[in-house]
């Protein structure tokens, strides 16, 4: 069985695992340093409240 490339669904090739080439690698290495995986972020309700930005009285 072989495994296909994470990036592009090529062979994938042993000496690049779990891509098929350098390219493919550096490909996901950029999106990392870019931030193109993160996730992101939700406030919720509890921190809104918290923030100090009631003007009463």
């Amino acid at each position: 069985m072989t495994r296909a490339c994470v990036r592009c669904d090529q062979p994938m090739d042993p000496a690049y695992r779990p891509f098929c080439s350098k390219r493919c690698a550096d490909i996901d290495l950029q999106k990392w340093l870019t931030g193109g995986y993160a996730i992101p972020a939700v406030e919720s309700e509890a921190q809104s409240d918290d923030d100090g930005d009631d003007q009463e009285g």
